[in-house]
């Protein structure tokens, strides 16, 4: 299958390395030079904490000169989905036939896609597996146990959706198709409520932030909000435990492993907070339930944003920051 990967951040590199190792045709495109310079020169590294490998990836920071893919996978950040869509869409990737699928963290990003690509074309994804850039073009994948769900928008069952499946199980990660594709996107929000914010805030990996019992009493209550939220929208979750998700976001990957917005703080780049917990306190609004432990660690991530930026938002630098960001 020929890939496009739009956005080879840390997930993006995981996934995308992975589908390269498994035979397929797999580009990165990415505006990250650093990054795309290594992988172009020395190939991507990888490891698993214990071995270490390189994969042959072509990377770019532009479509340009790739041609029509056959899937797009977009691993951008949530506020900049529509206009790397459109940008990639402009250099003739994405064709009639080119499936473009989200497996991006948050709400709404399909949505956005369809109005670039046209609903047809859009295809979604949770992706439980994790990763962390080490340094430009070395990444620790996190894939071991950990599965990824794809699907129609509409809940069909189709010929497209099975062969993205079976090229994702042969390369290796273990993927299988669903009817209720928009039920796990609020299932994997559970899981990036569960940490993400916590900890962006903290600034502690899984390893030293599992070990506080207060830090999940503060998630647990934050995916308990999101859940009665969730109800209200009348979405079919796979588990209204609110201590399942807490446990399921750390399943299998390292003590080392460090959330989106954590990276994202210490690389001193915007969050996806509004997409994430963000969502979670506008759908709340929208239903009449309140979500004020999820506020608050929305407000606590748009502080240290704040400070870290200085932030304008009419700032020339701020804004650059916000047009283009992988996961």
């Amino acid at each position: 299958m020929k890939i496009v990967m739009l956005g080879a951040g840390a997930l993006g590199s995981t996934i995308g390395g992975t589908l390269a190792q498994g035979g397929n045709e797999v580009y990165f495109v990415d505006m990250w030079q650093d990054h795309v310079d290594a992988i172009n020169a020395n190939g991507l590294r990888m490891t698993d904490e214990v071995n270490e490998w390189t994969v042959k990836v072509d990377a770019r920071t532009s479509g340009e000169g790739i041609g029509e893919a056959d899937l797009v996978i977009v691993l951008v950040k949530s506020f900049a989905t529509k206009t790397a869509v459109q940008q990639l869409k402009e250099t003739s990737v994405i064709g009639p036939k080119t499936m473009v699928m989200s497996l991006q963290n948050g709400l709404g990003n399909e949505e956005t896609i369809a109005e670039v690509v046209g609903e047809a074309n859009v295809i979604s994804g949770k992706v439980y597996v994790g990763g962390r850039l080490i340094s430009p073009g070395y990444v620790s994948v996190g894939i071991k146990g950990k599965h990824t769900y794809l699907g129609e928008l509409n809940g069909e069952i189709t010929e497209r959706i099975q062969w993205v499946c079976d090229t994702f199980n042969a390369a290796g990660l273990e993927s299988s198709v669903s009817d209720n594709i928009k039920g796990l996107i609020w299932d994997k929000l559970l899981i990036n409520v569960a940490a993400g914010a916590l900890c962006g805030i903290t600034r502690l990996p899984y390893g030293p932030l599992y070990e506080e019992e207060y830090i999940k009493e503060t998630a647990v209550m934050a995916i308990q909000e999101a859940i009665n939220v969730a109800k209200a929208a009348g979405v079919k979750l796979k588990s209204e435990d609110p201590e399942y998700p807490w446990y399921a976001a750390s399943e299998g990957l390292p003590g080392t492993f460090k959330t989106s917005i954590q990276q994202s703080l210490e690389f001193n780049r915007p969050t996806e907070i509004d997409f994430i917990n963000g969502s979670v306190v506008a759908w709340g609004k929208k239903y009449g339930i309140p979500t004020p432990v999820n506020q608050t660690l929305v407000t606590c991530v748009k502080g240290i944003e704040k400070a870290m930026f200085n932030y304008n938002a009419e700032d020339d630098k701020w804004k650059e920051l916000l047009k283009w960001e992988r996961i």
